[in-house]
């Protein structure tokens, strides 16, 4: 069997923890801070677990990142 191929914008975008969840930068910090709440940004600090509906999405993805 061919080795299954992994997204490249995946691999650099996303990692797996140890309990086998996606870990992803917070969204919407790149530009227009100034309009944004102190607490969306306080709140939009370092990086976030996504959803078990985004998950589902992005495993397929990232068939060795288990």
């Amino acid at each position: 069997m061919p080795k299954m191929k992994t997204k490249s914008s995946c691999k650099k975008r996303f990692k797996v923890t140890a309990s086998g969840r996606i870990k992803a930068g917070q969204a919407g910090k790149r530009h227009g801070m100034i309009k944004r709440t102190t607490k969306f940004i306080r709140d939009a600090r370092g990086t976030t677990v996504l959803s078990k509906q985004d998950e589902s999405i992005l495993k397929p993805m990232m068939p060795y990142a288990r």
